[in-house]
């Protein structure tokens, strides 16, 4: 296939190129570069520098390349953020999404499939979490991801377009050549190992409290090479309707620090801070709707997989994508 990336140069769509160039498919790498890394864009790739917010540009692309499936990534991500910043959340995540969408469509894209979120489901009362779970989000990021999947349930009834939307719990850890590089960084495995280089004084827990076997919360980490799997799996399947992604299994916060400091043989300090507002204290993906109908099979479902993949691209990328 010829398949269209957006937002190919952020961490899981550069790793997900990379998977698909692997097997065999052409890719165009459709990015902005706000937030994505020209050096995380496969040279094997196509690259087209733009934005989803101009229409034109992207009927343009889609007009040049003709995929055959489109794999949507091009989104902000930081729940922080969203919460002070809401309309840019609103704008770049839904409005510049339907501009991809609408360019899709009249250009006879067959499908689409789109990187979606756990915080679809907000606080869920039941764990594992299914696709049945009520769906509501408690912050404008998970919203905003939410109204875009609706958008595509109304485009496939109305006008046919095929899609898959992918609910990730957490991504982490890197391919070969391609790994997590955020300005500023916010995820938990990132973090410890910047304390582990010595680039942070320390890592922080915000809550010891909580009702879990050590008191931090729980949550469930997924390969991004894994995610990848699903995404190629997911242009190959005619299932239109919204898929979890996660591995299945919890691994708390002091699970996690342990397991950095086992991988990375180097100590550091651990603070313990305040709860933070809405954080759950379990948050576990039940995937086995993806894993029967996809065909999914995760390959790196461990954490300490996960930690040491993430590991050995910071050891190469000492300072990330910096030429």
């Amino acid at each position: 296939m010829h398949i269209l990336v957006a937002g190919g140069a952020g961490y899981i769509g550069s790793c997900c190129s990379e998977y698909l160039l692997d097997r065999g498919h052409q890719v165009t790498v459709f990015d902005a570069l706000l937030n994505g890394h020209r050096e995380a864009v496969d040279p094997r790739a196509n690259f087209i520098e733009g934005n989803l917010a101009d229409l034109e540009i992207i009927h343009q692309a889609i007009r040049d390349s003709r995929p055959d499936g489109i794999i949507h990534f091009a989104a902000f991500i930081e729940v922080g953020e969203s919460m002070q910043d809401p309309l840019k959340y609103f704008r770049n995540n839904v409005s510049n999404a339907l501009n991809l969408c609408q360019a899709a469509c009249d250009n006879q894209v067959r499908k689409i499939v789109f990187s979606s979120t756990a915080a679809v489901y907000g606080m869920p009362e039941h764990i594992p979490i299914s696709e049945s779970e009520p769906t509501f989000p408690i912050n404008p990021y998970g919203e905003a991801k939410l109204m875009f999947e609706k958008i595509l349930r109304w485009q496939h009834d109305l006008r046919g377009l095929q899609y898959t939307a992918l609910r990730y719990f957490n991504a982490a850890g890197a391919s070969q050549k391609y790994g997590e590089d955020h300005h500023p960084e916010t995820h938990l495995i990132p973090l410890i190992m910047q304390a582990a280089e010595g680039k942070r004084e320390q890592i922080s827990i915000f809550g010891d409290d909580y009702d879990t076997p050590d008191g931090t919360c729980i949550r469930d980490y997924i390969h991004v090479l894994d995610l990848a799997q699903a995404h190629l799996l997911a242009l190959e399947n005619e299932f239109c309707g919204s898929l979890n992604l996660g591995s299945g299994q919890g691994h708390s916060v002091n699970a996690v620090i342990d397991m950095v400091k086992k991988v990375t043989e180097k100590d550091f300090r651990v603070e313990v801070k305040a709860r933070r507002p809405g954080d759950p204290a379990r948050l576990i993906a039940d995937s086995s709707a993806a894993r029967d109908i996809l065909g999914w099979k995760p390959q790196f479902d461990n954490l300490e997989s996960i930690v040491r993949s993430a590991w050995a691209w910071r050891q190469r990328h000492p300072d990330g994508y910096i030429s």
